[in-house]
């Protein structure tokens, strides 16, 4: 019988404190499909799993398979897999747990008690410069080496309000850990994506400084989203897990 993995989490978190020897069940939750969620016990660790049968994984799937995550995340420090993770047999799941049972128990040792914020930020491009460019885009001879001037000009710029941004947010928020990520918009300007690692304690506070940081940050639009588990801060690629 093959399993569909969510996430690894502490398994006293299920059963009040005792360890299983067999997969448990947890009434509370349903996986994909409205399916029952399991249990499965490797030591400390239970893998949340439940069955699974061949078929489409589709967007509703990919919306359960986050929500198992989050409830199981409200009582326990949890490890997500990534969406799709399949386990052929439950000794394959064994297998995965015992060969990286030091990363997982270090990665659970360091988000113990932690979340994710996830901050988007925006920064528009002027609208003069973006109307300077597409005017010059069909030109040729002069015209296109100032578009091209023009072009690496705004590029250096965006690059220097990114680099300044992500630096005054991480002054703003002090987070124990992030993560950034930066990348072009279709509409013009710079989307950088930040995450931050946070004490569960600090949720409140940190969204104390996300209203002050929305007023301080004029140039940009931003927006918050949180807590979740923190997806961006899981161990590297494990061995042996997978859909295999």
């Amino acid at each position: 019988m093959a399993w569909y993995a969510y996430c690894i989490a502490e398994q006293k978190a299920f059963l009040s404190g005792t360890r299983a020897r067999r997969p448990f069940s947890i009434p509370s939750i349903t996986g994909i499909d409205g399916s029952q969620v399991f249990g499965y016990p490797s030591g400390d660790f239970a893998v949340i799993v439940s069955n699974y049968t061949e078929g489409t994984l589709d967007q509703k799937a990919a919306l359960d398979h986050a929500r198992v995550i989050s409830e199981c995340f409200r009582t326990s420090t949890v490890l997500p897999f990534r969406f799709g993770t399949v386990f052929q047999t439950e000794d394959a799941i064994r297998r995965a747990v015992r060969t990286n049972r030091k990363a997982l128990m270090d990665s659970v040792n360091h988000l113990r008690g932690k979340a994710e914020m996830h901050l988007k930020l925006v920064i528009r491009d002027g609208a003069v410069r973006e109307n300077i460019q597409a005017a010059l885009a069909s030109s040729i001879g002069g015209a296109y080496l100032t578009e091209i001037r023009e072009r690496a000009a705004l590029q250096r710029d965006r690059q220097t309000k990114a680099k300044s941004l992500s630096v005054q947010v991480h002054r703003l928020f002090n987070p124990l850990d992030e993560e950034v990520s930066c990348k072009k918009v279709d509409s013009g300007g710079l989307l950088i994506d930040i995450a931050h690692l946070i004490d569960n304690a600090s949720v409140e506070k940190y969204q104390n400084r996300y209203v002050a940081a929305s007023r301080q940050l004029k140039d940009c639009q931003i927006a918050l989203s949180g807590p979740w588990p923190p997806y961006h801060f899981l161990p590297g690629k494990l061995k042996g897990v997978g859909n295999s």
